[in-house]
């Protein structure tokens, strides 16, 4: 029986192109064969559309259309891919053929694809790129400039970027069901800068989701980012130069996440660790963590930017531990990984587009709640740093090492939350810092809806999350 999601990218893939189910199995047939350990067509149309104003006028309104399909075959570690703008038979017939240079022993296999598999919704299956009116996103866009300009006198400059997208994905796999999926996704950004005393700071907030444009109407979501925005500018307006040196640090709930994604996520991905090169290669069952802290990577967080009903190899998006209590259970892995590594499929093989090849990538990474309360946190630093929000920053795989700036950020003096500071970074490496940690808040929360990952040249969106976390010391680099 077929799903509605399966009938609508069917339509808009197959039908379009004057494809059936069967040219798709017997080119999956032509691909699999002896010593082919994956073989697979993965159909992509990608809709984006972008409005953003700046000084008060619209400078941009952007649409993009992309379809294509990536054939892949893999024989252990080597893969052969090839990918094609042109759905047309002959020219999918030819990527096929193109893949096979890494295994040219042609004994044929049955490719089992003619079953259609039923998935979990994770997200709505619409298009948010008509879910309101032309009109509407520009009124959204002209109401969050007026109240930013009206919100603070010292306001100079506001930009704003409203975009959506849809993504149409079909995937067929010599060993597994035909599968589809319908990925909205939304995201409103907001950037203000302030001026005082001859003095020029700038405030960013944003937020996105699974869902239609509505999301930012409803419960005032775009005019609490325009506020946000102003009130991060109007704190560094505020800041005084950060002090260096080896402190407590205590970081925030939600966004601060991203040091975690960064410095622990990335090395707990398995193409690192069956490579050898990540700090946490080989330590399955080792302590690698304060036993306060369990982290987990979740790709079933309804609506979240992270969250997949199938990754990008059509295995069903998971709910994974990776470290529990402090021990490490385990490695983030797409198909091929997990052959090779002989462990589970995890569903975070990933990919940028039809044109890339998946890998093993995070999806909504996040440690869970302890149990302290965030004043008790904060009250106990006698001489440290608060920082709630992060900008950016860098991090080595292969030794966990990181380098974090910190946007918002403010000195704890005596148990107390004092002023606020400004150029402060965070430097460390992962597994040091998760050995740090001595309080886990009771306040778990995610990012609002932002994050995007980059690895080896493919950005994908994420979520990440953390409750408020202190670490006992870690070297702050500072102006002061």
């Amino acid at each position: 029986m077929q799903t509605s999601t399966f009938k609508t990218v069917k339509a808009a893939i197959l039908d379009t192109a004057d494809l059936v189910d069967e040219d798709i199995k017997n080119i999956a047939e032509s691909i699999q064969g002896k010593g082919i350990d994956i073989a697979d067509l993965y159909f992509q149309i990608h809709r984006q559309e972008t409005w953003v104003m700046e000084d008060g006028k619209i400078k941009e309104g952007a649409f993009s259309l992309d379809k294509g399909v990536g054939v892949r075959a893999v024989s252990g570690d080597k893969t052969g891919f090839a990918y094609s703008d042109d759905l047309s038979i002959a020219a999918i017939k030819k990527a096929a053929q193109a893949t096979q240079s890494i295994a040219r022993l042609g004994q044929s296999s049955s490719a089992k694809i003619s079953e259609i598999s039923q998935i979990s919704s994770r997200y709505p299956s619409i298009d948010p790129l008509i879910s309101i009116s032309e009109q509407k996103k520009i009124d959204l866009i002209k109401t969050i400039n007026e109240l930013a300009r009206n919100e603070d006198s010292r306001v100079q400059q506001v930009n704003i970027s409203l975009s959506s997208s849809q993504d149409m994905i079909l995937i067929a796999a010599a060993d597994i069901p035909l599968v589809a999926d319908i990925r909205p996704l939304v995201r409103l950004n907001v950037s203000v800068i302030l001026e005082e005393n001859n003095r020029r700071e700038q405030g960013y907030a944003g937020g996105g989701a699974r869902s239609s444009l509505d999301y930012f109407m409803d419960n005032k979501i775009a005019i609490d980012l325009a506020k946000e925005a102003i009130r991060l500018a109007s704190i560094q307006l505020k800041a005084k130069p950060a002090p260096a040196g080896s402190m407590p640090v205590v970081l925030g709930s939600g966004w601060p996440g991203i040091l975690l994604h960064e410095a622990v996520g990335h090395g707990l991905e398995g193409d690192f660790n069956r490579k050898g090169v990540s700090t946490f290669s080989g330590r399955i069952g080792d302590q690698v963590a304060s036993k306060l802290c369990t982290i987990v990577d979740d790709g079933t967080l309804v609506n979240r930017r992270g969250s997949l009903a199938i990754d990008d190899e059509g295995i069903p998006g998971q709910y994974n531990v990776l470290i529990e209590d402090g021990i490490l259970k385990g490695y983030m892995q797409d198909r091929m990984n997990s052959k090779l590594m002989g462990v589970p499929t995890t569903g975070n093989g990933r990919r940028e587009s039809y044109a890339h090849i998946p890998m093993p990538r995070m999806t909504n990474t996040y440690m869970l709640a302890g149990p302290h309360d965030h004043d008790e946190i904060i009250a106990s630093v006698k001489k440290g740093i608060y920082a709630p929000n992060f900008s950016g920053g860098q991090v080595d795989i292969t030794s966990g090492k990181f380098v974090f700036s910190a946007n918002e950020a403010y000195m704890i003096e005596d148990g107390k939350i004092s002023f606020p500071l400004k150029g402060a970074m965070l430097i460390g490496d992962g597994p040091d810092v998760l050995g740090k940690i001595s309080m886990v808040g009771n306040n778990l929360e995610l990012d609002a809806g932002v994050g995007t990952c980059g690895k080896e040249g493919q950005s994908v969106p994420v979520g990440v999350g953390q409750p408020t976390l202190k670490i006992d010391e870690i070297t702050v680099g500072g102006t002061a």
